[in-house]
């Protein structure tokens, strides 16, 4: 299995730490499950993007992603985490 790396953006990772902590394991829970071979989850891949996105659902939050390769490692970028009413403004 190649090792893979989670990279989250700035805005990722400001909206996760205003959740409160079961939100949080949760979503932890959920992300932990996209390293899964092949990705565990509620997956869609969102149209009009060129670089692979996808959307994950955990309940009313979605988390938008996509995977690169750098080389040996996987890398797993957490793109934006919001709530389905506002993440696709």
């Amino acid at each position: 299995m190649k090792e893979t790396q989670i990279i989250y953006t700035k805005s990722a990772r400001k909206k996760i730490e205003k959740y409160d902590r079961p939100t949080k394991q949760r979503i932890r829970i959920g992300i932990e499950k996209l390293l899964n071979d092949p990705p565990e989850g509620d997956i869609k891949a969102m149209e009009g993007y060129t670089d692979g996105r996808c959307r994950l659902r955990i309940g009313k939050y979605r988390i938008i992603y996509r995977f690169d390769n750098d080389g040996t490692i996987q890398i797993l970028y957490i793109l934006e985490v919001d709530s389905r009413g506002d993440i696709y403004k």
